[in-house]
């Protein structure tokens, strides 16, 4: 077997930074009830930053075992698009494998581990004291449980990446360099501000929905793979992860009145969405809060699933819900889709 070429992207544990700054020892009065919740939650986050570290040593010694050529880097380190790679794979959760989306093309397949999955006799110990969640991991394949029968499936040509479709945004006909592969929203940078839009969705260049005039908390929309995310919390509903679909919701629409019906729907794979802005400061962002792009009154703006797509091996588990919700899925289209 030939030798491959792999990058290994790391989640940052800036995240942990400030717990691990002081420690417990700054617990000078354990007798505190606030205090030993502190110091609980302390011993938890130390305890998640072992877990993650442990994760990437047991990976990168599985790999140095492998017929392949690897190097690691810290995602925060990371600059410019990714090349010359035959498989990039994220040690961290589905927050690492989606800023990883924006560095890869549709050449590359993306393998995701999950390095610290949440446990569910320890979210039921402590459940009354702190939130013990830990990483979801939804489009992470593996944990270091299965990594190595994985990788080796992945090696030797048996198991094939799935295709999820990404969301391409264009603002005043110049697409943005950053596909999202989770969701987009479209808002005021102040989320107390309302924010004041128009939409309707077009195919081939046609408009095939009425103009809706919005006032409101902002616009999200969502791919099939981001719709168990926000779009779900928001009152969404899940939609088959290989779905080429794009769904879409105004956050808390002002008095939508006759055009309530409007504020939810599909854009269809071959259909877009047409936006225009009508505040004097807003943002696009692209699958959460780091990347964004700021635009202003008149500028308008072309969502659509016209974008590269994103190869990335999925677990059996959630490969096979795709069935269960494909009956499902086609009710709601059915409904939703009125244009």
């Amino acid at each position: 077997m030939s030798r491959r070429r792999l990058l290994m992207l790391l989640k940052p544990i800036d995240v942990y930074s400030d717990s691990q700054s002081d420690g417990p020892s700054r617990i000078t009065n354990p007798q505190s009830q606030f205090l030993l919740k502190e110091l609980q939650m302390l011993h938890h986050l130390e305890n998640r930053l072992k877990v993650h570290n442990d994760a990437i040593i047991f990976c990168q010694n599985i790999l140095c075992r492998k017929p392949v050529e690897w190097k690691s880097i810290v995602l925060n380190n990371l600059s410019q698009p990714i090349h010359d790679v035959d498989l990039v794979v994220t040690v961290g959760g589905d927050g690492t494998l989606l800023q990883a989306s924006h560095f890869i093309d549709d050449s590359v397949p993306v393998l995701g581990v999950n390095s610290d999955p949440t446990r569910a006799e320890e979210v039921e110990k402590l459940s009354n004291e702190i939130d013990a969640t830990r990483s979801t991991g939804y489009l992470c394949a593996v944990t270091v449980n299965n990594f190595e029968q994985v990788l080796d499936n992945i090696l030797e040509g048996r198991t094939i990446p799935s295709k999820l479709t990404r969301i391409s945004i264009c603002v005043n006909s110049l697409v943005l360099s950053t596909y999202a592969l989770n969701d987009v929203l479209i808002a005021h940078p102040c989320p107390a501000a309302v924010s004041q839009f128009s939409f309707k969705i077009k195919s081939d260049d046609q408009p095939c929905s009425p103009l809706v005039n919005s006032r409101s908390s902002g616009l999200r929309v969502s791919t099939a793979a981001g719709s168990t995310a926000a779009m779900l919390s928001a009152g969404g509903f899940p939609m088959p992860i290989l779905s080429e679909d794009l769904q879409f919701m105004v956050r808390e629409p002002m008095s939508p009145g006759e055009t309530s019906s409007l504020m939810h729907g599909l854009i269809k794979s071959h259909q877009s969405m047409d936006a225009t802005w009508f505040c004097k400061e807003g943002a696009i962002y692209t699958d959460g809060s780091h990347v964004f792009y700021s635009i202003q009154s008149g500028d308008t703006i072309e969502i659509s699933s016209k974008a590269p797509i994103l190869k990335v091996f999925l677990s059996q588990r959630l490969q096979t819900t795709v069935k269960k919700l494909e009956e499902a899925y086609l009710q709601k289209k059915e409904i939703l889709c009125k244009y």
